[in-house]
Order: C-alpha cells, then structure tokens, then sequence
C-alpha cells in the first residue's frame, strides 16, 4: 500500500472555511433539477474544471507526487525526468476504483474533485471505462453523466469490500473511516495490501480525530499485528446508525 512521502501533506480546514459537501436531505424541488439534468451542459462544465486546473501548479505538482508513490508503492522507480510519459507506463498498469465522490451536480467542490479524477486517469493513459465510481447520493441524471464521460458506473454499494487482485488505485478523497476500515479488512493480507493504492485521507489524522474507544470497538483493522491479517473479523458497526455509508441490508 502507498505510503505517505514528505511531499504529502494533511490539508486541515481553516476556521470559517466551508466544509465539505454534505447530503443533507433536499426538497422535491432539488431532486427533479438532479434528475432532470442537461446532460450534455453538465460535461461541459466538468470539462471547463478539467481546462482550468491543467493550468494551475497545484495539478504539475500534485502529478509529480503521484508519480513517485505509485512508482515506490506498487512499481517500479522512476529511471529519469520524463515523469508525464513514466506517469503514463505506471498507471496504465492500474485499475482504478473511485467511492464516495458526492453530489457533483450541486457541489462545487466535488465537481472539481471529478475533474481531478478525469485529469489523473487522461495524464496515466488508463481507459475511463477501466475506472468505476460509486456513490449512494449519485441521482439518475448524475449516473448518466459519468457514463456519458465513459467512466464505468457500479449499480451495487460494495461498503468499500473490494477485493484486490491486481494493483488498484481507490480514489477516495474524504471519504469517512468506515469505507477505507472496510477496504482494508478485505485486503488485509500481504499479497493484496501491497497491489493497493489509496488517494485519500491520512490514517494518522483519522486516528486523532476519532474517540479511542470507538476507534477500538469499530476501527481495529488498523491496529492488528501481521499475524492477525488473515483472522480479523467483518466489521459491522451494528451501534453506529450514523454511517456515512449506506449499508446493503437497508437499501431496498
């Protein structure tokens, strides 16, 4: 699994910064606009996004940096500069899973993280279709915009269980600890944790952010010795009614 260079860094919000897009209930009114989406205008605009961060140094930087954990992670090193084309070879080996993007057609915020996805999968070569998104808020007209720009669309909420067999990259910007928790149970094996490769949240400031006993009771994955990868059991969270994930059992 990546890990975390010195070139990464946790980015905290600042006081009276705007948090992230929540899905918080919304009138009938909000929903028939998300159903009723203008397809075609909508990938324009994700595109328009896509435009504007190619020119901005954050992306040349954040390329760079993604270059040298895929490559120190799960391949091999860099040989040379040329790290656009090495980019490239790295990711094209890559399948690529992406949860929790959010409600892309009302949030700024995760339109531009959409954006980002697509620029990382263009600069790597990796088919948009070998890339699947998951995310219980999506709406009709929002499914129907990520399959328009040939991203493949999963119709099962997979509580973040996949099972990795190749190497994987799971983007998952600020997603809550419960799906990276269960990724990491269904990998939590040698041979499979090494083939996955997570763009998202820092564990350590899970860790801090999180109360110790509830850390223990529903977050132990984190915690386990080697020797118990193969023997941990299904988390289940059965006194947490507030997931941020929507569980199979209770979807119809």
């Amino acid at each position: 699994m990546s890990g975390t260079g010195e070139g990464w860094q946790v980015a905290r919000r600042r006081k009276g910064a705007s948090k992230k897009c929540k899905n918080h209930p919304v009138s009938s009114d909000s929903k028939c606009d998300q159903e009723n989406l203008d397809v075609g205008q909508l990938v324009k605009r994700i595109k328009k996004t896509m435009s504007d961060l190619r020119c901005e140094e954050f992306w040349k930087e954040w390329k760079e940096q993604l270059l040298v954990a895929a490559s120190t992670s799960l391949l091999r090193p860099p040989e040379n500069n040329d790290t656009v084309n090495q980019l490239g070879e790295v990711y094209q080996q890559l399948d690529c899973v992406c949860y929790g993007l959010g409600s892309f057609s009302t949030c700024v915020s995760a339109r531009y993280q959409l954006a980002m996805l697509l620029l990382l999968l263009e600069t790597g070569q990796i088919p948009l279709h070998d890339c699947s998104v998951y995310d219980p808020a999506f709406s009709h007209g929002e499914r129907d915009v990520l399959r328009e720009l040939g991203l493949t669309v999963l119709t099962e909420n997979e509580e973040g269980k996949r099972p990795v067999t190749k190497p994987t990259l799971f983007y998952m910007m600020h997603c809550g600890k419960a799906l990276y928790n269960n990724l990491l149970w269904r990998n939590w094996r040698a041979q499979s944790l090494s083939q996955v490769m997570i763009i998202g949240n820092a564990f350590s400031g899970m860790r801090e952010r999180t109360i110790e006993r509830e850390f223990k009771q529903d977050y132990s994955i984190n915690r386990l010795p080697q020797s118990s990868w193969t023997d941990s059991p299904e988390p289940q969270y059965q006194h947490r009614p507030d997931l941020e994930i929507i569980l199979r059992a209770s979807q119809s």
